[in-house]
Formats: structure tokens, sequence, C-alpha cells
């Protein structure tokens, strides 16, 4: 109990607090790739960074600006290794691994499942993952760097295509995307389509309606056609 009440609470939230905010900027920084985890690199550096924030968070008996400057040059140290294996296609080995193929031209490789540790239930587990519940559906296998798998299926087990068929099919006039949310309009948006506010009042109105706040959420579709949601 005495430990309880000897807590400083200001302190451990004002730690908290920088803390959240620097991790913040920290993460934007670092880009979506870390926060994808798309390797193992990613990964690893993903955890260490939120052990570091942890730390000077909530250990009182660590000294704050001694925690920050690791957190910070963890993160530095991350973006110049990112850097090195933008350069180097070596380094990018080294770090990021390359990608496995475990079953080739409908094979499955036992070689190649002994170098990566895995055993016929593993790989049987990743392909029902994607979908594929027999090994005599796969052509290629691949097991990718960040542990996923890429299958290609036999051309007989592949989904026929519009293509495939000969149908004609509509060129997309727009990337379906977000305009108003909330009944407010993204105006970001717009301007990435080249699109005017008037243009949406206009769109409103065929619909009906006069006001966009009445406008919960729409959404220009790849006809050049609204979807909206009172």
């Amino acid at each position: 109990m005495e430990d309880f009440m000897q807590v400083e609470f200001g302190e451990m939230l004002l730690r908290s607090s920088l803390t959240f905010f620097i991790l913040l900027l920290l993460a934007r920084i670092l880009g979506k790739k870390q926060l994808g985890h798309l390797t193992f690199f990613n990964y690893i550096t993903g955890i260490t960074i939120g052990s570091f924030a942890a730390d000077i968070a909530g250990e009182g008996e660590t000294p704050y600006f001694n925690g920050l400057v690791s957190l910070i040059w963890w993160s530095v140290l991350t973006i110049g290794i990112e850097y090195i294996s933008m350069k180097s296609g070596k380094a990018r080995v080294v770090l990021d691994g390359q990608p496995t193929i475990l079953v080739k031209e409908g094979q499955i490789l036992r070689s190649a499942l002994r170098n990566t540790r895995l055993n016929i239930d593993d790989l049987s587990m990743l392909l029902r993952e994607k979908n594929v519940f027999s090994f005599q559906e796969v052509h290629y296998a691949i097991l990718e760097p960040n542990g996923q798998i890429s299958v290609l299926k036999k051309e007989y087990e592949q989904t026929v295509t519009r293509a495939d068929l000969d149908i004609p099919t509509p060129e997309f006039t727009f990337l379906p995307t977000e305009i108003i949310s909330d009944g407010k309009i993204v105006k970001r948006n717009l301007q990435e389509l080249n699109l005017t506010e008037q243009w949406v009042h206009d769109e409103l109105k065929k619909h009906g309606i006069e006001n966009v706040h009445e406008v919960f959420y729409a959404e220009i579709i790849k006809d050049g056609s609204l979807f909206i949601n009172k």
C-alpha cells in the first residue's frame, strides 16, 4: 500500500504522454513498411522500439532522457539499415532474406522444407490460408521473407476471368474514392480526382439532396457515379 501511495502520478503521466507523441512521430518517420512488419528485420525492430517505449514510459527508475536517447538512436539505426538495404542487393538478402520455392511445377521440394524448418503439416496449413486444400491444385508455392506464402495454381484450377470468356469489360473512369464523410466533403480526395465541390453539389441534387450535411458517407465509384449513404 505504501508503494502504491509513493507512485508519482504526475511524473508517470508526463513520461507516458511525451513517450506517446515521440513514438507516434518516430512511427511516421519509419514509414508504413515498418508498421506492416514486412520482414523479420521490421518485426524485431518494432518489438524492440515498443519495449524501449514501455520502459521509459512506465519505469520510474529509468532516467527518462537516457531511455529517450536509446529509443531515438535505435530508430536512426533502423532507418540507416533500411537505406543500406535499398542501395545494396546483397545487404537486402542478409537483412530481409529471400523467397524460397517450396513447391515447383507441382512437386514438393523436401530440401526447401528442411531449409525453412517447415514440415508438411505447416505447408498444408499455409496453403489452406490461401484457400488451397489440395497439393494437386498447386503449380508453385513460394515462402516470402515475411513468412507468408504465395501460391500459383495450376492452369485448370485458376479462376476464369472476363478476358478468358471474351466478355467486354468497361474501363475504370475513377478509382472508388471517399468524397463525403460525416457530412463533410473530403477536399483532398476531390483535388486528386480533379473534381470540384460544385460537381459534388450538382451530383447530390440529382439524388434529391440539397445539403451535403444530409449525407453520412458518399464515394465515387468506377463509372463516375456516386454511392450515397444518408
